[in-house]
């Protein structure tokens, strides 16, 4: 028991390492599936917690949410990875309407349009959809920066895990909506860049309902130990195909009903 227990926990810092490493040197590293197996989820969550409890010892930094990422069938059909898993959001990931972020602060950038839940409750284990419902203050659109230390984006479900869901960053809009004032999975997404749709969705797409996904993540979350709370905002899930961010440049992310939001990449280091 020992020995299985040290094998445990040197797999795991040593992933930890190795994603801490890349976001340090700005170079993306390998995946750390030779590390702790392709499919063994808990051991990859093991690590993003491990990354996660090394940020947060820097004074001032707190989580600020969660985000669930391949719930989007074209997303999933993009990577190869075909079950949806949850990241942490951490305050200084977040940003606001018209964000300027320098290109060099990411190091494999893409985005992504989605809707962000806004809590005014807890989410408590057993949670259900009607609870989700009740509990969302409101919500606002969202251009999620998904972004990967796995070099070549060359991920399996247990990589994205342990690389705390391939998050990035998030840029939110500035005018809340009620949920009782939108049709979530009726909803439609144009993601624009240089006034030309790049990626297009349905809310449907988002396993049905970005509520649906919410739902999914207040169960999950809980069944590991930290659920959802109020305050926190929740990043419910892509649309429709993530997008390559290459070079500087503006992305505009355009929901009926729920309005816009854009975020401009510029040329400088982080």
């Amino acid at each position: 028991m020992t020995t299985t227990k040290t094998a445990f926990t040197t797999a795991v810092d040593t992933a930890a390492g190795r994603l801490l490493r890349a976001e340090q040197t700005r170079t993306p590293v390998e995946p750390v599936r030779d590390l702790i197996g392709d499919a063994d989820i808990d051991l990859a969550y093991a690590v993003q917690a491990a990354v996660l409890e090394r940020k947060l010892a820097a004074p001032g930094r707190r989580v600020a949410g969660r985000k669930i990422g391949l719930t989007s069938a074209a997303v999933q059909k993009q990577f190869g990875v075909f079950q949806p898993d949850f990241g942490v959001l951490l305050d200084d990931m977040v940003f606001g309407d018209r964000a300027e972020l320098p290109l060099g602060k990411f190091l494999q950038p893409r985005v992504e349009g989605e809707v962000a839940f806004v809590l005014g409750a807890d989410l408590p284990a057993g949670a259900t959809l009607v609870d989700v419902l009740r509990a969302t203050e409101f919500v606002l659109p969202a251009i999620e920066i998904v972004d990967s230390r796995i070099a070549g984006w060359d991920i399996k479900i247990a990589d994205t895990v342990a690389d705390n869901a391939s998050s990035g960053a998030v840029v939110l809009g500035t005018t809340p909506k009620k949920l009782s004032d939108v049709d979530l999975p009726a909803l439609g997404l144009s993601l624009e860049h240089g006034g030309e749709p790049v990626s297009t969705g349905v809310g449907a797409a988002c396993l049905g309902s970005p509520a649906n996904a919410v739902a999914w993540l207040a169960a999950e979350v809980a069944r590991r130990g930290a659920p959802l709370r109020a305050g926190e905002v929740v990043l419910a899930g892509a649309w429709g195909p993530m997008v390559a961010v290459p070079e500087p440049g503006t992305y505009l992310a355009r929901f009926e009903e729920v309005g816009e939001v854009r975020v401009t990449f510029t040329g400088e280091d982080a």
